[in-house]
Protein backbone atom coordinates (compact mmCIF):
# COMPACT_ATOMS: atom_id res chain seq x y z
CA UNK A 1 0.00 0.00 0.00
CA UNK A 2 2.75 2.37 0.78
CA UNK A 3 5.04 1.09 -1.31
CA UNK A 4 6.97 3.09 -3.90
CA UNK A 5 6.06 2.08 -7.57
CA UNK A 6 8.92 1.99 -10.00
CA UNK A 7 8.50 5.33 -11.51
CA UNK A 8 8.78 7.08 -8.54
CA UNK A 9 12.39 5.31 -7.78
CA UNK A 10 15.44 8.32 -7.89
CA UNK A 11 17.53 6.11 -9.97
CA UNK A 12 14.28 6.65 -13.02
CA UNK A 13 12.98 10.36 -12.61
CA UNK A 14 13.33 12.18 -15.27
CA UNK A 15 14.31 15.52 -13.47
CA UNK A 16 18.19 16.14 -14.75
CA UNK A 17 20.83 16.04 -11.89
CA UNK A 18 23.14 19.20 -12.49
CA UNK A 19 26.18 18.92 -12.47
CA UNK A 20 29.05 19.93 -10.42
CA UNK A 21 31.80 21.47 -11.78
CA UNK A 22 35.69 20.36 -11.37
CA UNK A 23 36.66 23.52 -9.41
CA UNK A 24 33.29 23.26 -7.20
CA UNK A 25 34.81 19.63 -6.37
CA UNK A 26 38.04 20.98 -5.02
CA UNK A 27 38.12 22.97 -2.03
CA UNK A 28 40.25 26.48 -2.45
CA UNK A 29 40.49 26.37 -6.36
CA UNK A 30 40.73 29.30 -7.66
CA UNK A 31 38.06 29.92 -10.51
CA UNK A 32 40.43 30.90 -13.09
CA UNK A 33 42.60 29.18 -15.45
CA UNK A 34 46.21 29.24 -14.92
CA UNK A 35 48.10 31.55 -15.93
CA UNK A 36 50.96 30.03 -18.92
CA UNK A 37 54.51 30.73 -18.25
CA UNK A 38 54.93 33.50 -20.63
CA UNK A 39 52.10 35.38 -18.98
CA UNK A 40 53.88 34.49 -14.89
CA UNK A 41 57.22 35.80 -16.09
CA UNK A 42 55.95 39.12 -18.02
CA UNK A 43 53.70 39.40 -14.61
CA UNK A 44 57.20 39.15 -12.89
CA UNK A 45 58.99 41.78 -14.74
CA UNK A 46 56.04 43.99 -13.98
CA UNK A 47 56.43 43.52 -10.48
CA UNK A 48 60.49 43.64 -10.57
CA UNK A 49 59.98 47.52 -12.30
CA UNK A 50 58.16 49.03 -9.39
CA UNK A 51 60.40 50.51 -6.62
CA UNK A 52 59.75 49.40 -3.51
CA UNK A 53 62.39 51.46 -1.54
CA UNK A 54 63.34 55.12 -1.93
CA UNK A 55 67.08 53.79 -3.64
CA UNK A 56 65.37 52.10 -6.06
CA UNK A 57 62.74 54.94 -6.50
CA UNK A 58 65.93 57.59 -7.22
CA UNK A 59 67.69 55.00 -9.23
CA UNK A 60 64.07 54.83 -11.47
CA UNK A 61 64.11 58.55 -11.99
CA UNK A 62 67.84 58.66 -13.10
CA UNK A 63 67.44 55.96 -15.54
CA UNK A 64 64.51 57.94 -16.79
CA UNK A 65 66.12 60.87 -16.84
CA UNK A 66 68.99 59.80 -18.63
CA UNK A 67 66.73 57.78 -21.41
CA UNK A 68 64.44 61.01 -21.63
CA UNK A 69 68.06 63.08 -22.33
CA UNK A 70 69.41 60.38 -24.76
CA UNK A 71 65.86 60.38 -26.63
CA UNK A 72 66.75 64.54 -26.63
CA UNK A 73 69.86 63.91 -28.25
CA UNK A 74 69.19 61.78 -30.77
CA UNK A 75 66.12 63.60 -31.98
CA UNK A 76 68.41 66.71 -32.36
CA UNK A 77 70.25 64.89 -35.06
CA UNK A 78 67.27 63.25 -36.60
CA UNK A 79 64.49 66.02 -36.01
CA UNK A 80 62.40 63.29 -34.32
CA UNK A 81 59.75 65.96 -33.20
CA UNK A 82 58.23 63.35 -30.81
CA UNK A 83 61.17 63.91 -28.59
CA UNK A 84 62.74 68.12 -29.57
CA UNK A 85 62.59 70.62 -26.61
CA UNK A 86 59.43 72.39 -26.35
CA UNK A 87 60.94 75.48 -28.37
CA UNK A 88 61.67 73.19 -31.70
CA UNK A 89 58.69 71.49 -31.69
CA UNK A 90 55.96 71.52 -33.83
CA UNK A 91 55.40 71.93 -37.84
CA UNK A 92 56.16 76.11 -37.39
CA UNK A 93 59.17 75.58 -35.90
CA UNK A 94 60.18 72.54 -38.22
CA UNK A 95 59.38 74.98 -41.58
CA UNK A 96 61.26 77.59 -39.91
CA UNK A 97 64.73 76.04 -39.43
CA UNK A 98 64.35 74.54 -43.26
CA UNK A 99 63.55 77.99 -44.52
CA UNK A 100 66.75 79.25 -42.68
CA UNK A 101 68.95 75.94 -43.58
CA UNK A 102 67.65 76.19 -47.36
CA UNK A 103 69.30 79.71 -48.02
CA UNK A 104 72.67 81.06 -47.39
CA UNK A 105 72.58 83.89 -44.72
CA UNK A 106 75.55 86.44 -44.06
CA UNK A 107 74.30 86.08 -40.86
CA UNK A 108 76.30 82.84 -40.17
CA UNK A 109 79.37 84.74 -41.08
CA UNK A 110 79.39 87.03 -37.67
CA UNK A 111 81.42 84.96 -35.52
CA UNK A 112 84.03 84.37 -37.94
CA UNK A 113 84.71 87.91 -38.60
CA UNK A 114 84.15 88.79 -34.89
CA UNK A 115 87.05 86.30 -34.51
CA UNK A 116 89.47 87.85 -37.42
CA UNK A 117 88.65 91.16 -36.19
CA UNK A 118 89.74 90.43 -32.60
CA UNK A 119 93.37 88.34 -34.14
CA UNK A 120 93.54 91.79 -36.06
CA UNK A 121 92.88 94.21 -33.09
CA UNK A 122 95.71 91.63 -30.87
CA UNK A 123 98.16 92.14 -33.62
CA UNK A 124 98.85 95.92 -32.26
CA UNK A 125 99.05 97.38 -35.58
CA UNK A 126 97.07 100.50 -36.57
CA UNK A 127 96.67 99.30 -39.90
CA UNK A 128 94.98 95.84 -39.74
CA UNK A 129 93.22 97.10 -36.54
CA UNK A 130 91.48 99.32 -39.09
CA UNK A 131 91.24 96.65 -41.46
CA UNK A 132 89.13 94.70 -38.78
CA UNK A 133 87.04 97.58 -37.84
CA UNK A 134 86.00 98.35 -41.32
CA UNK A 135 85.35 94.37 -41.87
CA UNK A 136 83.21 94.23 -38.68
CA UNK A 137 81.28 97.25 -39.89
CA UNK A 138 80.70 96.11 -43.33
CA UNK A 139 79.31 92.49 -41.97
CA UNK A 140 77.28 94.06 -39.63
CA UNK A 141 75.23 96.15 -41.96
CA UNK A 142 75.04 93.22 -44.32
CA UNK A 143 73.84 91.03 -41.28
CA UNK A 144 71.30 93.69 -40.48
CA UNK A 145 69.84 93.98 -44.06
CA UNK A 146 69.75 90.20 -44.24
CA UNK A 147 68.20 90.02 -41.13
CA UNK A 148 65.50 92.55 -42.38
CA UNK A 149 65.02 90.37 -45.86
CA UNK A 150 64.75 87.46 -44.01
CA UNK A 151 61.92 88.57 -41.74
CA UNK A 152 60.06 90.44 -44.39
CA UNK A 153 60.48 86.77 -46.26
CA UNK A 154 59.58 84.65 -43.70
CA UNK A 155 56.34 86.03 -42.63
CA UNK A 156 55.08 85.64 -46.13
CA UNK A 157 55.88 82.02 -46.22
CA UNK A 158 54.51 81.28 -42.52
CA UNK A 159 51.04 83.51 -43.34
CA UNK A 160 50.77 81.23 -46.63
CA UNK A 161 51.77 77.99 -45.11
CA UNK A 162 50.34 78.27 -41.29
CA UNK A 163 47.05 81.22 -42.26
CA UNK A 164 45.46 82.29 -39.00
CA UNK A 165 47.88 80.69 -36.74
CA UNK A 166 50.57 83.16 -33.99
CA UNK A 167 53.56 83.68 -35.41
CA UNK A 168 54.93 85.49 -32.08
CA UNK A 169 58.85 84.60 -31.70
CA UNK A 170 58.83 83.27 -34.75
CA UNK A 171 61.10 86.12 -36.20
CA UNK A 172 63.78 85.73 -32.73
CA UNK A 173 63.97 82.16 -33.29
CA UNK A 174 65.04 81.92 -37.35
CA UNK A 175 67.19 84.65 -36.37
CA UNK A 176 69.19 83.17 -33.83
CA UNK A 177 69.47 79.85 -36.15
CA UNK A 178 71.04 82.28 -38.74
CA UNK A 179 73.30 83.81 -36.60
CA UNK A 180 74.82 79.97 -35.97
CA UNK A 181 77.60 78.58 -38.32
CA UNK A 182 75.52 75.49 -40.63
CA UNK A 183 77.19 72.62 -38.97
CA UNK A 184 76.98 73.75 -35.79
CA UNK A 185 72.71 74.28 -35.49
CA UNK A 186 70.61 72.28 -33.43
CA UNK A 187 68.33 70.70 -34.09
CA UNK A 188 70.47 69.59 -37.12
CA UNK A 189 69.41 70.81 -40.87
CA UNK A 190 67.50 68.76 -43.03
CA UNK A 191 67.84 70.11 -45.96
CA UNK A 192 70.61 71.76 -48.59
CA UNK A 193 70.85 74.97 -49.59
CA UNK A 194 68.58 75.92 -52.11
CA UNK A 195 66.38 73.18 -52.29
CA UNK A 196 62.69 73.72 -52.28
CA UNK A 197 60.57 72.91 -49.50
CA UNK A 198 57.37 70.88 -49.07
CA UNK A 199 53.91 73.22 -49.38
CA UNK A 200 52.71 71.44 -46.19
CA UNK A 201 54.27 71.04 -42.61
CA UNK A 202 50.69 69.07 -41.24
Amino acid sequence: MFRRSKSDSPSTTSEPVPQTTAAAERPGAKGRPTPTRKEAEAAARARAKVPRTRKELAAAQRAARAESSQNVRTAMKSGDDRHLPARDRGPMRRFIRDFVDARFSFMELMLPVMLVTLILGWSGRPYLVSIGNTLLFGALMLIVLDAVFLRFRLRRELAARFPGEPTKGTTYYAIMRALQIRFMRLPKTQVKIGQALPERYR
